[in-house]
């Protein structure tokens, strides 16, 4: 049995309210097949890799509004970096204190090119220094570290 996620993105260029890109997703047990028709109508496949990842806010109601609020509309160069590094869709959710993190990225992404990335951006630099404002080491964070990669323990697409 196959289960499919459709996202569409419509952008309206004129009254006919013209599809300029569709995402298509189906889910198997630790890929996700993206296929993408862009503003052309061209197809491009690719695999990708999911990352959950966890970290606390400190325990301000006052900073973690202003956490969020920084989040509504990410710097530009953030987003930029991102793409670049490999990130096709990246969601946090919060609870309380505690942040929650998905990851959707190209095969070819890794932690450490990201992180070198990062390093040689100031602009990163200076949004990584913002945001430790607001964040805190989880209990189980090594020391040095900020987000922390979870483990999966639960997969219904393996349990069939």
């Amino acid at each position: 049995m196959s289960y499919f996620a459709v996202r569409a993105t419509f952008f309206s260029s004129d009254q006919n309210q013209t599809l300029r890109r569709v995402y298509v997703s189906y889910f198997a047990v630790s890929n996700i097949l993206l296929v993408r028709f862009d503003q052309n109508q061209t197809l491009a496949a690719m695999t990708t890799r999911r990352h959950c990842l966890a970290l606390d806010l400190k325990d301000d109601p006052a900073l973690i509004r202003d956490y969020k609020k920084h989040h509504e509309r990410i710097w530009p160069e953030i987003r930029d970096h991102l793409t670049t590094a490999g990130v096709l869709d990246m969601q946090i959710y919060a609870l309380g204190t505690r942040l929650f993190m998905i990851m959707d990225v190209t095969d070819a992404f890794t932690f450490d090119a990201m992180d070198a990335l990062a390093a040689a951006n100031p602009k990163v630099q200076e949004w990584e220094d913002l945001m430790w404002r607001y964040q805190a080491p989880t209990p189980w964070t090594p020391q040095g570290q900020k987000w922390v990669k979870m483990e999966a323990i639960f997969d219904l697409a393996s349990q069939r």
